[in-house]
């Protein structure tokens, strides 16, 4: 039953609903999408050890898996977030659960390299088809009364199976049967289920859409007054995702070289607790303001890779006790950037902006994998972690520093709009006149004030202030 308003209608088995009306089932059934997808995505971090050791390729092409989940979700966001603005959530959601289903497929039948490398377009073409329509739809769907609101529930549930998809994967692999194949046969079964949950409760256009002919592909169109807030939270969110993604490349290796060690199920638990580190700390930050809690979180993570630097991930406690610090770290600044430009959004272009926001979080994640992967060629693994986590450290550093430069100075979104008088003082053209009234004054004056007389000595509550003053700020 839908929670406030009257009863959905239904045609067959599909539901018919206002798609901007709040509803709890919609939301955790996108959710759940956005759980069970992103845990696919991440199903096979434990299991790329075995993969090496059974098919018996070398460190490149290991590099190269890594990346190509970064090079395909990429342009997958770019294309669909906007298209997911016109054409509406569903089609963008059933197409992503099938092509989640032919990635989950190539896996369970490779017998060699070329199967792994289809698998992770399928996967990356699904997340980046399902990220931006499933953000839109929780935004447009949760309730405003809710503890938790649209932009910090779908960044939890994006960690949430980050965590779920490396630790469930480990599990298996180390006591199910078949440990290269179970996992993905439950993955599949998992997306049978949410096929079935998106015909029932997820929306569906109710009338034909014509703008579906109309469509073509566009990037994502970003305000001018959102550009510097977006930029800075763009940036907080790529240090977040590329931090945790060292530990993501470095943790199994690290664990590889102790006794028993080589344990997916071990790999897969630590790269788990870092992740829940996250949702812990998205949890706790979540009565914080956006800024604040980016704040938190970056110096978290420049914390984090000082302390990988000086240790340079000889030690393995302390390159653990630096990742559990790194996830906390991660869910602040993840989180808070995410809210931050959701906050200033434009309706109807949630999931445009969302996919380009998510786009640099991708970019993030597999950055280093790939770069440690090359620097490793030439270099020791503790020399290569060192100088990325130095040059981390730095770019956290900036990215700090501009979150108080960007506050400081406020958006000129954050204005007040002018209000604008009709001129009817005889001038060169028939150009309205624009005055900026404080906050305080009512835009509705009477009809025989005129714009040449002082507008506060007409306006109840304007005594003192200055009528035609430009708004302070940044320009």
């Amino acid at each position: 039953m839908c929670p406030t308003g009257p009863r959905p209608r239904w045609r067959g088995r599909t539901v018919q609903r206002p798609e901007g009306r709040a509803d709890r089932r919609t939301v955790r059934t996108a959710g759940l999408l956005v759980v069970v997808l992103t845990a696919g995505a991440y199903l096979p971090s434990p299991l790329y050890p075995d993969y090496q050791y059974l098919f018996r390729y070398d460190d490149l092409t290991m590099t190269l898996l890594f990346a190509t989940f970064a090079l395909v979700s990429g342009p997958a966001l770019l294309l669909c977030g906007p298209a997911a603005d016109l054409l509406g959530s569903r089609p963008l959601l059933r197409l992503s659960v099938l092509l989640a289903a032919a990635g989950s497929a190539c896996f369970v039948l490779a017998d060699s390299p070329a199967w792994l490398f289809a698998g992770r377009v399928g996967q990356a073409l699904a997340l980046g088809a399902a990220t931006g329509a499933a953000q839109a739809l929780i935004n447009r769907h949760r309730s405003a009364s809710a503890r938790v609101g649209g932009p910090l529930f779908a960044s939890l549930v994006f960690a949430a199976g980050t965590a779920a998809g490396p630790a469930g994967s480990g599990v298996l692999a180390q006591y199910a049967p078949a440990p290269l194949v179970t996992p993905y046969l439950l993955h599949l079964a998992l997306l049978v289920w949410v096929w079935w949950r998106l015909h029932r409760t997820v929306p569906g256009p109710v009338a034909a859409r014509p703008a579906l002919r109309r469509w073509r592909p566009a990037r994502p169109h970003i305000p001018a007054a959102l550009r510097p807030l977006f930029a800075v939270a763009g940036l907080s969110g790529f240090l977040a995702w590329a931090v945790v993604g060292v530990y993501l490349a470095l943790v199994p290796a690290l664990l590889a070289k102790t006794p028993h060690g080589d344990s997916p199920a071990l790999s897969g638990g630590v790269l788990g607790t870092v992740l829940v580190c996250s949702l812990l700390s998205q949890l706790g930050g979540a009565r914080r303001a956006a800024h604040t809690a980016q704040r938190l979180g970056l110096g978290a993570l420049v914390a984090s890779l000082l302390l990988l630097a000086a240790t340079g991930a000889a030690s393995l406690p302390a390159t653990l006790g630096s990742a559990l610090l790194a996830g906390a770290g991660h869910g602040l600044a993840f989180s808070g950037a995410a809210r931050a430009v959701d906050a200033h959004t434009p309706p109807g272009h949630h999931a445009g902006i969302g996919s380009a926001l998510y786009l640099l979080f991708y970019l993030g994640s597999g950055t280093p994998a790939v770069a440690v992967g090359v620097m490793t060629a030439w270099t020791p693994l503790t020399t290569a972690v060192t100088r990325l986590s130095w040059a981390g450290a730095a770019l956290g550093l900036i990215a700090l520093l501009t979150t108080y430069t960007l506050t400081t100075r406020p958006s000129p979104a954050q204005q007040p709009p002018p209000v604008v008088i009709p001129s009817t003082v005889a001038g060169p053209g028939p150009e309205p006149v624009h005055i900026s009234l404080p906050a305080s004054v009512s835009p509705s004056l009477p009809a025989s004030v005129s714009p040449t007389r002082p507008v506060s000595s007409a306006a109840p509550g304007a005594t003192g202030e200055r009528t035609g003053a430009e708004p302070t700020g940044a320009g």
